[in-house]
């Protein structure tokens, strides 16, 4: 779990280092799906503090890289070539974007479907949905039911 103080450290840092700190800034977000976001308009980097506590020191710092190398590359160049060729440069080796597990705690609505499959959801659900895991389109047989949180 990596610590969100040192996550600072290590942002600011990887800030100096490669951008110029004058334009840029380090923040934590409320996010709980993503880990990182580079914010062109702002030219603030953020994290998903609920996602930093759960992440190892690796992981966090090669989120940060990750958006460190956005920044660098511009707001045209997503994950092409010219992004890949700098995150690589700055020590990035994770892959194009972040796997890892949602803040799924955080989430007011569970749902389970009848092979007992959870499913989490931070609006409440609208729409009648079945479980991808039990069938790959949508199957009546495999409905989730949502309850919310207490």
């Amino acid at each position: 779990m990596a610590e969100l103080p040192r996550v600072r450290v290590w942002a600011e840092a990887l800030i100096r280092m490669h951008l110029d700190p004058d334009r840029w800034s380090f923040g934590f977000d409320n996010a709980k799906r993503r880990a990182g976001l580079c914010n062109y308009t702002e030219r603030r980097i953020t994290v998903s503090r609920y996602l930093a506590a759960k992440f190892d020191d690796d992981e966090i710092h090669q989120i940060l890289l990750h958006e460190v190398a956005h920044a660098m590359a511009g707001p045209n160049a997503g994950h092409g070539p010219r992004w890949k060729r700098i995150a690589e440069e700055i020590g990035y080796v994770g892959g194009r974007t972040h796997d890892g597990e949602i803040a799924h705690e955080r989430a007011p609505w569970v749902g389970r479907c009848p092979a007992g499959h959870e499913h989490f959801r931070f609006r409440r659900p609208t729409r009648t949905s079945s479980c991808a895991k039990c069938a790959r389109g949508f199957s009546t047989a495999h409905l989730i039911t949502w309850e919310r949180r207490g």
